[in-house]
């Protein structure tokens, strides 16, 4: 295939097979990329709204025994900086989200082995008390409560959703290509498990976000098959709302790599938007990129600029701190010429 062909193809809505992609990913000029992903973002969405959410990001430990080589946040149990949040720490953070207008949490936290069923139950029920929806457990932490606690990843969910748990973030996700996740997470769920857990998740009524955290030691290739993967599984399931791609960002003690500059965020970004036409959003990564290429990420296949993030602790441990207020947010939206919608974590309005 040659790269017009591929071009027509995109330019045409056609569904883009591996080889278009590649060609597209490695020949395609990146305005023209760009455009081909921003007339796709106009397909699938109202072409001049973005939209955002409010919310919180809370870590309820730091205690995981995965030990990622990428993460800068995990601590091991009895280190001077190891936390498992008390209720009392948790109810003054949600109280403090409520009062910034916030309208979910994104929960989540290392893999910690002393916590039972009971300790997440009164967390998500004190969450929902103060009329807050829960956008938490990634499906790693899922899996291992499954291990841990004794009981199938079906019934996991299911006593997650009785206390109060509405959605699950895409996290963990790294690469979905096993010999990638060899090399930065040995201690986690495999490719085809984080599918199963979201799968399993999507058959129970539960939308969820997916994820792609590049830029370390995959390979363009394997980046591309994460794409295909996402796009197999939302045909079987529709249960993804959208799709986060972010780049690796190394930390002191951590993997070290090359940073992803721009060029390559923004390329990776809108070949994610071409691939996935069967996923309804994407989100900007201003967090990592900042809030300038964050707003040029919406004329790159982007419709969402995330969350103001109240609080996030994971990027920040590597030493990344963007912050947003809502009003900030609405001004890169509408500097950029678009018109904004507030949003809760699987996209209904607010």
């Amino acid at each position: 295939m040659k790269l017009q062909d591929a071009i027509r193809r995109a330019g045409d809505g056609q569904r883009l097979s591996v080889t278009a992609a590649q060609i597209l990913y490695r020949d395609c000029d990146l305005v023209k990329l760009g455009q081909l992903a921003d007339a796709a973002r106009s397909r699938q969405n109202n072409d001049r709204v973005v939209t955002f959410a409010v919310d919180r990001n809370i870590n309820y430990t730091n205690i995981c025994t995965s030990g990622c080589r990428f993460c800068a946040f995990w601590r091991r149990n009895g280190h001077p900086e190891a936390y498992v949040l008390d209720e009392e720490t948790l109810a003054k953070k949600l109280e403090e989200t409520k009062a910034l207008g916030g309208t979910h949490i994104l929960l989540q936290g290392g893999l910690n082995p002393d916590l039972d069923p009971a300790w997440h139950e009164r967390r998500l029920q004190l969450i929902r008390s103060y009329g807050l929806k829960v956008h938490g457990y990634s499906p790693p932490e899922i899996l291992f409560f499954s291990e841990r606690w004794g009981l199938s990843v079906v019934d996991v969910l299911k006593r997650l959703i009785a206390a109060g748990l509405t959605s699950i973030p895409g996290g963990g996700a790294e690469i979905l290509v096993d010999r990638v996740r060899r090399a930065v997470s040995p201690g986690k769920a495999s490719a085809q498990q984080w599918m199963n857990v979201m799968e399993t998740a999507h058959g129970l009524g539960l939308r969820t976000s997916a994820t792609m955290m590049f830029g370390h030691v995959e390979t363009t290739q394997e980046r591309l098959l994460h794409l295909f993967r996402i796009r197999d599984l939302q045909d079987r399931t529709g249960g993804f709302t959208a799709f986060i791609p972010w780049p690796y960002q190394p930390g002191k003690e951590t993997l070290q790599t090359t940073k992803v500059g721009a060029t390559t965020y923004l390329r990776t970004l809108a070949v994610s938007r071409l691939v996935l036409d069967n996923v309804p959003h994407v989100q900007a990564s201003w967090v990592t990129q900042g809030p300038e290429v964050g707003q040029l990420a919406l004329f790159f296949g982007a419709d969402d600029l995330g969350s103001t993030m109240i609080e996030e602790n994971v990027v920040a441990a590597a030493g990344v701190t963007n912050r947003l207020s809502p009003e900030q947010m609405v001004r890169l939206i509408e500097t950029a010429g678009f018109r904004w919608r507030q949003r809760d974590a699987v996209y209904g309005s607010v």
